[in-house]
């Protein structure tokens, strides 16, 4: 169900990004990136970790049919949600003079960063009424604000954007997250009606939830704040161009691809939270995982990577044909990316809270650094060698660090599945670098076939999902 929901997403996605591309261009989609990288910042060092921490104590709760504390803490929750939102506001309006001076050289946005903080307020109660969805079960619910949500986005971006040009942005982003909080609450309050309370003790009783997720809260802000620094250097040294390129390029291999990965955690995560104390099944579970991963993403990368000359106009305009070379070049991180996230996930499995938090902070400082360094030499294409280098770097030290403390050993298949994979990959990207006509594409066809067949040839043997795929397949026709 949410992989099919993460289509409709993505699906809206592009169709908004279409609009702001054609209608706002490259220094627009710049600028809106900023403002969501602000926003998303002052969204994760204020919401107090409530979407996480609250999960844990309303399903204990919810399994054992405790209907009166459930109603409890869902006040609990809601009364912190509402204290979140006036503090993200408050914060908004607090350091706006302060990025603006950092972000900007031209003007005064103080008041567009100050705006944010309805954004944000709204971004922190829905937050809390998701959190209340999701432990309580209600999969339904939350499929449909995510979809409603999604098109929300849509409907109230494009005409501020046609309308307002640049000066819409603002509007949009704050439309669409009071949009999403209707949508939410809606829902929400339909399963658990609002009643509203206050009282010391239900402060106390909220602290204990918030200080339980306060560490993925801050490995959150710390990315956010990453994203804001690079959007804000790119800005200051190149302009609002140079930041709507890297935004697009960022987003078609980083996002769209590892999309890919959403439906998989859902069920993976689960399972290696069974097995995390056992150092063998632990093993056996994250290296299945990145067999699985790997054979069914490599394919789907090297297509991506051919296809780009064409999907980058279609999906934006031709104004974006500039960042294909940086896109093209930043897909190879995500062979890398395939290989980390899996063991990454051992460390929040054990909920060992301090080391994940240093973990991705220093990979966090490592892509922000090296961005940095990338686009001083080389401009635009360098922040995706940048990012190819981070996440091989990011591997490494993951890797290490769970040899070292969880025992964990990767095995002879997977070390022979990427280097025939990522070596297909290389391959691809060589090809987008020195062929162009028909010689281009029918490389770049053979290599995606060779991916493929090795793929499916692998998962055949290995598993039983080509046997599963068949039956669906007989069935439907």
């Amino acid at each position: 169900m949410f992989g099919g929901v993460q289509g409709l997403i993505l699906l809206a996605s592009l169709v908004r990004n279409k609009f702001m591309a054609v209608l706002l261009g490259t220094g627009g989609m710049g600028l809106a990136s900023l403002l969501v990288s602000i926003q998303n910042f002052a969204s994760q060092c204020t919401n107090l970790g409530i979407s996480q921490g609250a999960i844990p104590r309303l399903s204990e709760c919810y399994e054992r049919g405790d209907v009166e504390k459930l109603d409890y803490y869902i006040r609990v929750i809601r009364l912190w949600s509402l204290l979140a939102a006036v503090l993200g506001f408050l914060f908004c309006i607090i350091i706006s003079p302060f990025i603006d001076e950092f972000s900007f050289t031209w003007g005064n946005h103080t008041l567009h960063f100050a705006m944010m903080g309805i954004a944000v307020s709204m971004a922190a109660i829905s937050g809390g009424e998701m959190a209340i969805m999701k432990a309580t079960r209600r999969l339904g619910a939350i499929a449909k604000v995510l979809v409603f949500s999604a098109l929300a986005g849509v409907v109230a971006s494009v005409p501020l954007y046609y309308f307002l040009f640049h000066s819409g942005i603002v509007p949009a982003i704050v439309l669409t997250a009071i949009a999403t909080m209707l949508v939410t609450i809606a829902y929400s309050w339909r399963c658990y009606p609002f009643h509203f309370a206050f009282s010391r003790q239900m402060l106390g009783d909220g602290f204990g939830m918030i200080r339980l997720g306060i560490a993925f809260v801050l490995a959150a802000a710390v990315g956010s704040c990453t994203e804001m620094l690079i959007r804000s250097y790119l800005n200051v040294e190149g302009g609002l161009a140079e930041v709507g390129l890297y935004n697009v390029g960022y987003m078609i291999t980083m996002t769209y691809a590892g999309m890919v990965f959403s439906a998989m955690e859902t069920d993976f995560f689960p399972r290696l939270s069974g097995v995390c104390n056992n150092a063998e099944a632990t093993n056996l579970t994250v290296n299945k995982q990145i067999e699985v991963s790997l054979l069914m993403l490599s394919p789907m990368l090297v297509a991506l990577l051919a296809a780009l000359p064409v999907l980058i106009p279609m999906l934006f305009s031709r104004e974006f044909l500039p960042v294909v070379q940086m896109s093209q070049v930043a897909i190879l991180a995500m062979y890398f990316k395939v290989l980390t996230m899996p063991i990454a996930y051992i460390t929040l499995a054990r909920k060992d809270a301090l080391p994940y938090l240093c973990l991705e902070a220093t990979s966090y400082a490592i892509m922000s650094w090296s961005i940095m360094v990338g686009f001083h030499y080389w401009g635009v294409f360098g922040t995706g060698v940048a990012l190819v280098a981070s996440h091989a770097l990011e591997l490494v030290i993951i890797y290490c660090y769970a040899y070292w403390r969880y025992d964990y050993r990767s095995t002879m298949a997977i070390s022979r599945y990427a280097g025939i994979q990522l070596l297909l990959g290389v391959l691809a990207y060589t090809v987008s670098s020195a062929c162009s006509g028909w010689c281009y594409w029918i490389t770049e066809a053979a290599l995606a076939i060779a991916s493929t067949a090795y793929s499916v040839n692998i998962l055949r043997q290995k598993t039983r999902l080509w046997e599963a795929l068949m039956r669906k397949f007989k069935k439907v026709a």
